[in-house]
């Protein structure tokens, strides 16, 4: 799998541009189900990192579908998610309607309306690339109360290099760079260790800014966590719709890179497995 870095050249395209962050509005059940869950010690180190406040107000960046909302409510926080999308945001309010300490904005992080100096925890799960950080990274200093912990939080995923892997590249070949024709390739996940998503460069790709200390943030710190997940055939391609690279293609070379994807998987076997690595960027301020 590959993740693409914003180009900020009009003439190259990645999918990963930020006019595209409402792609995942039309697809929220999905998204849901798909969509990956993030490995319990994040949550536990996030929690021991923040220590033990007497009050636990949070903001959620880009809760999405909330899938990693409940472990913040569940620990006692009262949770403002904000949401661009109107869709997934309906959807938020219905999952966690039981929770009476949880309500969401429908708006950007740039442009939501929050008050200054008022949160303990402001977090953001595979969300974050979509803020300018420009805004975000100084917005979340203010928000944030002294000692306040921002923490971001994203995926890696890679396929084994096997002959399924090599299929799949083919239909990549054919019909993604056909139309991401820009000089440089995304990075190829799989040919990265774990020691490489340690480094300073991991922070621009994956979080699209160039450290939280410039920002002021200090106590900074980067944790990984390793798990894996098989997919059948169908699933995988449901996972590759919820990519905003995918889901800009045409529809034509869409529908025929997932099409080919999908019979180079029941081809060998019916299922795909992804080795996923997450990161977890905290600092304080």
């Amino acid at each position: 799998m590959y993740i693409a870095k914003e180009e900020n050249n009009s003439h190259s395209k990645t999918g990963w541009e930020r006019k595209n962050r409402v792609h995942f509005d039309s697809i929220v059940t999905t998204y849901d189900k798909i969509r990956w869950d993030y490995p319990d010690e994040t949550f536990s180190d996030i929690f021991e990192y923040c220590g033990s406040n007497t009050t636990k107000r949070a903001v959620e960046i880009g809760a999405g579908t909330g899938k990693a909302t409940k472990p913040f409510l569940d620990a006692g926080y009262e949770v403002t998610a904000v949401e661009l999308g109107a869709n997934m945001s309906a959807f938020l309010k219905d999952k966690y309607k039981q929770y009476k300490d949880f309500s969401v904005i429908t708006s950007s992080f740039e442009d939501a309306s929050l008050e200054d100096k008022s949160y303990d925890l402001i977090y953001s799960a595979s969300a974050f690339h979509w803020v300018d950080a420009s805004i975000g990274c100084p917005k979340a200093m203010s928000l944030l109360r002294d000692n306040g912990v921002f923490a971001l939080f994203r995926n890696n995923a890679s396929q084994p290099k096997d002959e399924l892997y090599n299929e799949v590249q083919l239909a990549y070949n054919k019909h993604y760079y056909s139309h991401y024709t820009n000089s440089k390739r995304p990075i190829d996940l799989s040919e990265m260790t774990v020691d490489d998503f340690l480094q300073p460069l991991e922070v621009q790709r994956g979080f699209r800014f160039d450290n939280l200390e410039q920002y002021g943030f200090r106590d900074v710190v980067m944790k990984l966590y390793k798990t894996s997940r098989t997919y059948t055939a169908e699933e995988y391609i449901q996972l590759l719709d919820t990519y905003s690279d995918n889901r800009a293609l045409p529809d034509d070379s869409r529908e025929n890179l997932y099409r080919e994807i999908k019979n180079a998987i029941i081809k060998h076997g019916g299922h795909q497995k992804l080795n996923f690595i997450f990161q977890l960027y905290m600092g304080r301020k």
